[in-house]
């Protein structure tokens, strides 16, 4: 096991997206413009009209991998947590409609986010 210890928190980012901004682009778009090498994600909530998620369904190693995909439905975003580690993030989020919830990796979230998004970029960890 590896662990990483900081006592600066460093800098905190609360973003608000409009509708129909990209969630994974914006947050890309954050990283370059702030330079964020690393950083934890703590935080999204919102409504969502399109959601690529990555899933495994096997435990075999490569996993065979699946990518379910939403377009044009309403979802709601009830989670996305992560870390960007050397400027790339690494995101997992949690979305439901109104009879199943499905979570995964995220490739790709459209829509409407409600609530605020923290990002907390910590210095001196150093993921290398």
């Amino acid at each position: 096991m590896e662990c990483f210890s900081t006592d600066r928190l460093g800098r905190v980012f609360v973003v608000r997206l409009d509708p129909g901004d990209c969630v994974l682009e914006s947050i890309n778009e954050l990283v370059s413009r702030e330079k964020v090498r690393d950083a934890v994600v703590i935080s999204a909530v919102g409504t969502l009209n399109e959601c690529t998620l990555h899933m495994v369904t096997t435990t075999d190693y490569p996993p065979k991998e699946y990518f379910k995909q939403f377009k044009n439905k309403p979802l709601e975003l009830v989670s996305l947590t992560g870390i960007i580690a050397d400027g790339k993030p690494h995101l997992h989020a949690v979305v439901s409609d109104c009879e199943r919830t499905y979570a995964g990796h995220l490739e790709r979230l459209q829509g409407t986010l409600l609530g605020r998004n923290s990002y907390s970029r910590s210095e001196g960890f150093g993921f290398d």
